[in-house]
């Protein structure tokens, strides 16, 4: 039975999915612009720290006032409308909501919020990937020892890409690479909050008007987000991760299955099996003609003549040689899309992307040359940028997650280009991130 009509069912029995959001910005207000046109959905509550922003927000994407009036839960519960407050303890400990979704985008804070919710028997769509990154798999061992499901969120590109790899697995396809694109050329890696919208392609006005945090919007540019989206990705399917960092090859759509070959046979990868970002831009910065920027793809292996036949009798565009093929999906829709990922884990059982296995890792590496007593301002700042590595090299050299490395002060020297381990800075240690991410080494290292 299609989501879509067990969502009808529950609306007509008056027993809706109750959703708790913590976070209201730009992510959790597009999924608030849908809430009011999904069936058997009931959003029961809003955490934010600044509830005002989340009415303002609210008000932006379309809701009427009076349904977010609810004093207490139990009275939006009541009366089906939606209670704003900034207590996300109160929201998650509730004993009717169903699924937390987390979308703050602070992964420190992020990792308390999913573990409150397990231990409260809350399923949780989880958007702040950046969490995912550096901790994942033990989220979802957590999750898991609790009884709930841990879930990527749909419309974001890791588990719109995990839908195509299992897409492809499913039909008996070898997956040779996936991932998404991406708008890159090396020098973006030293973009600052300061050069963003420039180089984004954005003016400051577009940004304005929607909102936008230029920190975070640099966090795509300077290649932390590709690195962490695809970490998550290669957690979550097994697929493994270039050596030294993401190659970015530029492609058009068609090109993708000619690039996305092993070297061997005149590609650029390592291996078959491995996440890789294409760009859309040329080395020289000319735009590439039908590009895959904002979306996602995965090129399978035609392994016999029957299949690469079949290939050929239905027009799939391959590489010259007939064995390769890539399916794409040239837009995500980011928030528009997460309800898919609550009724799927609430109706299914089933995540819509979840980690499985430690391949993956994102170390904070330095924009230019780091002085002692500095301190790093994180993913999409001014000091650090995140670099995909295999998780076993980043184990080897006690490399520093991306997603720890906020508000830190540097004890070492570090060059510019120069991946930072955990000796170069004072670590703040009472963090139950911190913890995580120590247990989650000893265990899947």
């Amino acid at each position: 039975m299609s989501l879509h009509t067990q969502l009808l069912q529950r609306a007509a029995q008056n027993k809706p999915i109750r959703v708790g959001l913590i976070g209201a910005g730009k992510f959790g207000s597009m999924y608030l612009a849908q809430i009011p046109r999904t069936p058997g959905i009931h959003l029961v509550g809003i955490a934010d720290l600044a509830p005002a922003a989340a009415r303002t927000n609210l008000t932006r994407v379309g809701w009427e006032a009076q349904r977010t009036e609810a004093r207490s839960l139990d009275e939006a519960l009541r009366d089906g409308s939606t209670h704003i407050g900034d207590d996300w303890r109160a929201l998650v400990q509730h004993p009717a909501i169903d699924v937390i979704v987390e979308c703050t985008g602070s992964p420190v804070h992020a990792v308390d919020h999913c573990l409150l919710a397990f231990e409260h028997g809350k399923h949780v769509v989880n958007v702040t990937v950046e969490a995912d990154a550096f901790c994942g798999p033990l989220l979802a061992r957590r999750a898991a020892e609790s009884g709930v499901l841990y879930s990527l969120a749909f419309g974001d590109q890791p588990a719109l890409i995990c839908d195509l790899v299992d897409w492809a697995r499913t039909c008996g396809f070898p997956v040779v690479a996936a991932g998404r694109g991406h708008k890159w050329l090396p020098h973006f890696s030293e973009s600052t909050p300061d050069t963003v919208w420039g180089n984004y392609g954005l003016t400051p006005e577009q940004a304005e008007r929607g909102g936008l945090n230029p920190k975070m919007f640099n966090s795509f540019l300077d290649g932390s987000k590709p690195s962490i989206e695809s970490t998550a990705v290669a957690n979550a399917t097994g697929l493994t991760v270039p050596s030294n960092g993401l190659l970015y090859p530029p492609a058009s759509v068609e090109d993708i299955p000619f690039v996305t070959r092993p070297r061997e046979e005149g590609g650029v990868l390592e291996r078959k099996g491995m996440v890789e970002v294409i760009s859309s831009l040329e080395p020289d910065g000319r735009k590439i003609p039908y590009d895959i920027r904002m979306g996602v793809w995965v090129t399978v292996e035609g392994e016999t003549d029957y299949v690469r036949n079949c290939f050929e009798e239905y027009n799939a565009h391959t590489d010259p040689s007939g064995r390769y093929f890539t399916l794409y999906k040239r837009w995500h829709l980011i928030g528009l899309e997460v309800g898919q990922s609550v009724a799927s884990v609430m109706l299914r059982r089933e995540p819509t992307g979840v980690a499985n296995c430690w391949n993956a890792d994102v170390v904070a590496t330095a924009k230019r040359d780091l002085q002692v007593g500095e301190f790093l301002d994180g993913e999409g700042g001014y000091t650090v940028w995140g670099k995909l590595l295999p998780a076993k090299t980043s184990r080897a050299m006690g490399g520093l997650p991306l997603g720890l490395a906020h508000q830190i002060k540097v004890v070492r020297p570090v060059k510019k280009g120069q991946s930072l381990c955990w000796d170069d800075v004072a670590m703040d240690t009472t963090t139950r991130a911190y913890a995580v991410r120590r247990e989650m080494e000893a265990l899947f290292g």
